[in-house]
């Protein structure tokens, strides 16, 4: 699907740059699930994640974890994070340039954190754990 409207990663409007790689950089997210939300960006316009050429791929995880380390060392209560993607507009992608959100999660940020990223659907969150 084209989509007409400009592309706002291409046409950042200031906002500070938290750091960057040769084909990548992030920035915080505009509306943050939780402090210090950011998102990953790919320097080159691609529409989601499986339009990365095999470079960026190999730099995004490193790139990744190296956001998180400075996320640690920002705010010393991220116990853990949330990795997530919408690739395509029926995931709920609404910006046409790939993104990955780096969502920090603190204890106590929700009441029930199971589920994690399954609760994307509501009624697919909580789930039965079976013994190996």
């Amino acid at each position: 699907m084209q989509h007409k409207k400009p592309c706002l990663f291409c046409e950042l409007d200031g906002r500070a740059i938290l750091g960057e790689t040769k084909h990548l950089f992030a920035i915080e997210d505009r509306y943050p699930v939780t402090p210090k939300h950011c998102l990953i960006i790919p320097k080159r316009h691609c529409s989601d994640f499986f339009e990365l050429e095999d470079f960026e791929y190999e730099e995004l995880f490193s790139f990744l974890k190296t956001q998180a380390d400075r996320i640690r060392q920002e705010d010393s209560k991220v116990e853990a994070f949330n990795i997530g993607m919408n690739c395509g507009e029926a995931a709920g992608q609404t910006i046409f340039h790939c993104h990955v959100h780096l969502i920090p999660r603190r204890w106590g940020d929700i009441k029930d954190p199971k589920g994690g990223v399954r609760a994307v659907i509501a009624d697919k969150k909580q789930y039965l754990i079976h013994p190996i």
